[in-house]
């Protein structure tokens, strides 16, 4: 499959909305007795892309003429099951919405009446009808699709059109914003999550035919930059800066930081005795006592002058220390000074920032290079034009958004209705920008330079509140900003934590570094591999080799569950080839590559091999399972859950694999899905076709979680 910026490129015929040779489809059809899928008004279906759209158009034709109910209330009521056994399709009856007849004896006579030569007679399951698909028709249509369509089946340019029933219709475009580290930070396996669930959004919406913008918006402002000069000035070195910039600064970092809380100590310590203080003179409000504890007195808190005047103390000695580290002046002084300076275009200030961002995204690149991502755009706070935020400032001002507090601006959202999101500061009393004042201004930017149909924010849980104050300070501006804000989503992810489950900071040098997981993960792999010295000497580049396991692995694992649950980063499990993980899936594609080589079967005689020759009941099931695959990757499209893809992959794996050990039902010592031991040339050739499908939907899948399919491991 090509790849470009990390995206699953879809063929230009596709692109253009072109189909798969329907005249070839029909044909095969009208060897057991039926002409072209029929079509209806309101149905959407896509038989030139999805074998099963071709059985669902027979099966709504039939089921139309029996009861009469609507085509379109047919199509939404037909269903893929989630295990075989309850058949390829199924048919809730109640879902029909038909008066007069009683669900379980409509579901009857649809059974009795119905009538398809590419399906079996249906089964009558109480209120459900079960569709269960003949092999050999199936195994036909199933296997052809997949070896003609290759890297393309399964997905639906359709759906990325903009009237998805007119094939010529313009694709609809994309941003997804996603990964955005802040430069000079090492890049950890915190901002793992974001980076291939982004890149996993971007492939996503391509295959669906979708025109995708993959955005990368840098955390490179603000006055943490102040704060890494200087410790660049105390702590850095031009010649470990040279050789592995992100590192070293990040280093850097975290000794400026650590000399920062130490300066600090007192101020902290001082304001967390106000902030007690404060509360027992001004307690919250006492919560309802829970059910069976309502004569339970709360504990009395005594406030008196005692305790007032030490109030009056500790403010006081706060103010003071406070004063002494902006005279002195702090690190942190230093830094808000600095960064003021940056604010103001100080070409001195903006000199070794210019450099560090310049260091950080060529590091970057390396990274995503060897995750498989790349960026359309690389942007960032920075990049924000001032005059738009003005320009936001003004609106926020004008329509009564914003409010003055004390010098500084501020959105109290309370006050507009949504009292769950609390005040929101938009200006500092310098005059500074804040994070929120750039995300307003850059998100309609982007929409004068895109016009995007829609927009992706992908950013972790912790920033929830930041995201929904964003969302809904736009919708208060009112045209054009809230306009664009309903074209936008958040994305939310739980976060990654340390193997023990804490979470990870890079100000406390907690983090782990995403480049030393993947470097002790692919020496994992590489000594694995080692212990079968033969198949070692053939693989060409082992150590690349090695480093794609080792990426497979940790990716797996981060799609294991729902995107919003977090997950501890664990490499003792997920470098694991037991079990349903990244290493077991490479082998799962390896292993039909080294089948394929041994077998030399020509590529013509897999293409027009007698598919129906399949007849063992493991290879009828992992037929079936490969017909799914456009329907799996339709449902993703809804659920946006890279699980759902994943879910598919090993339990198709687990078919291939029982593929292996079918014996013959007649002779229990032979295998009888076995290529190399198969009775007749024609026999051969199908189950290498089967075998070669299976491998072209595991690759195609694997490539859509953003993995590379191996051929040798």
């Amino acid at each position: 499959m090509a790849s470009t910026n990390g995206k699953i490129e879809i063929a230009k015929e596709h692109a253009n909305g072109s189909t798969l040779d329907m005249d070839h489809i029909t044909t095969q059809l009208e060897k057991v007795g039926l002409s072209q899928p029929p079509t209806f008004s309101g149905v959407q279906l896509s038989p030139e892309y999805n074998p099963v759209d071709i059985y669902r158009a027979y099966i709504i034709e039939q089921i139309h003429e029996i009861t009469g109910a609507e085509p379109a209330i047919i199509n939404n009521a037909v269903a893929w099951t989630q295990d075989l056994k309850h058949g390829d399709l199924a048919l809730p009856v109640p879902a029909l919405r038909l008066k007069g007849k009683k669900p379980d004896q409509l579901a009857i006579e649809i059974a009795e009446k119905f009538n398809c030569p590419i399906v079996e007679t249906p089964i009558a399951d109480k209120t459900f009808v079960r569709f269960f698909f003949k092999p050999g028709p199936l195994a036909s249509l199933t296997l052809d699709f997949v070896l003609k369509q290759k890297d393309q089946y399964g997905f639906n340019p359709l759906l990325g059109k903009v009237d998805s029933s007119k094939p010529d219709s313009k694709r609809k475009r994309m941003i997804v914003e996603y990964s955005s580290p802040n430069i000079a930070k090492e890049f950890h396996t915190g901002h793992l999550r974001s980076t291939i669930i982004g890149g996993f959004m971007v492939k996503l919406f391509s295959a669906a035919g979708w025109e995708t913008i993959s955005m990368n918006y840098l955390g490179d402002w603000g006055k943490q930059y102040g704060m890494l000069s200087q410790g660049f000035e105390k702590y850095g070195s031009e010649a470990e800066l040279e050789r592995d910039p992100i590192k070293h600064l990040n280093e850097v970092y975290v000794k400026i930081n650590q000399d920062n809380a130490a300066e600090q100590k007192e101020a902290i310590e001082l304001a967390k005795r106000k902030e007690g203080l404060e509360k027992i003179k001004n307690p919250p409000k006492p919560m309802k006592p829970k059910k069976g504890k309502e004569n339970e007195a709360a504990p009395e808190i005594k406030w008196g002058e005692e305790q007032e005047k030490e109030l009056e103390e500790v403010t006081g000695q706060l103010e003071k220390v406070q004063e002494e580290l902006v005279a002195k002046p702090s690190i942190d002084e230093k830094a808000r000074q600095f960064f003021k300076r940056m604010s103001d275009g100080d070409p001195e200030a903006l000199k070794y920032w210019q450099k560090f961002r310049d260091l950080s995204i060529e590091a970057y690149k390396h990274m995503y290079a060897r995750l498989n991502i790349a960026f359309d755009d690389y942007s960032g706070e920075s990049t924000v034009q001032v005059e738009n935020m003005e320009k936001a400032a003004t609106v926020l001002h004008e329509r009564g958004v914003s409010e003055d507090s004390k010098g500084a601006v501020i959105v109290d959202l309370a006050k507009h209705g949504a009292p769950t999101l609390g005040k929101t500061l938009v200006k500092k009393r310098d005059g500074t920008s804040l994070y929120l004042t750039r995300d307003i201004a850059a998100n309609f930017e982007r929409y004068e330079k895109y016009g995007f149909e829609h927009m992706i924010y992908v950013v972790a849980s912790q920033q929830d509140l930041h995201l929904a104050q964003f969302f809904k300070i736009l919708q208060l501006m009112g045209s054009p900003y809230s306009e664009v804000v309903a074209r936008c989503e958040h994305m939310s992810f739980g976060m990654v934590k340390d193997p023990s489950g804490q979470t990870m900071s890079t100000r406390k040098g907690t983090v782990v570094s995403l480049a030393d997981s993947l470097d002790a993960a692919k020496d994992f792999m590489q000594n694995v591999m080692r212990e079968n010295d033969e198949k070692y000497q053939q693989v060409e580049n082992p150590e690349a080799t090695a480093d794609v396991l080792a990426i497979s692995a940790i990716m797996v694992q981060d799609y294991s569950g729902k995107i919003i649950n977090g997950y501890n980063f664990d490499m003792k499990r997920m470098t694991s080839f037991i079990g349903d993980t990244g290493p077991y899936l490479q082998y799962s594609h390896a292993r039909v590559c080294s089948m394929a080589r041994k077998a030399n079967v020509p590529r013509e005689a897999i293409e027009n091999a007698d598919f129906t020759l399949v007849t063992a009941k493991e290879g009828v099931e992992l037929v079936r399972a490969l017909a799914q695959w456009p329907d799996v990757f339709l449902n993703t499209y809804k659920t946006r859950e890279p699980i759902t893809v994943l879910t598919y992959l090993f339990r198709m794996t687990h078919m291939l694999s029982s593929c292996y050990d079918a014996k013959d039902a007649g002779n229990r010592n032979a295998k009888t899905m076995s290529v190399m031991y198969a009775e007749s040339e024609e026999k051969k050739a199908a189950l290498m076709g089967l075998y070669e499908a299976a491998r072209q939907v595991l690759g195609n899948g694997m490539r859509l979680l953003g993995l590379k399919p191996l051929e040798r491991m």
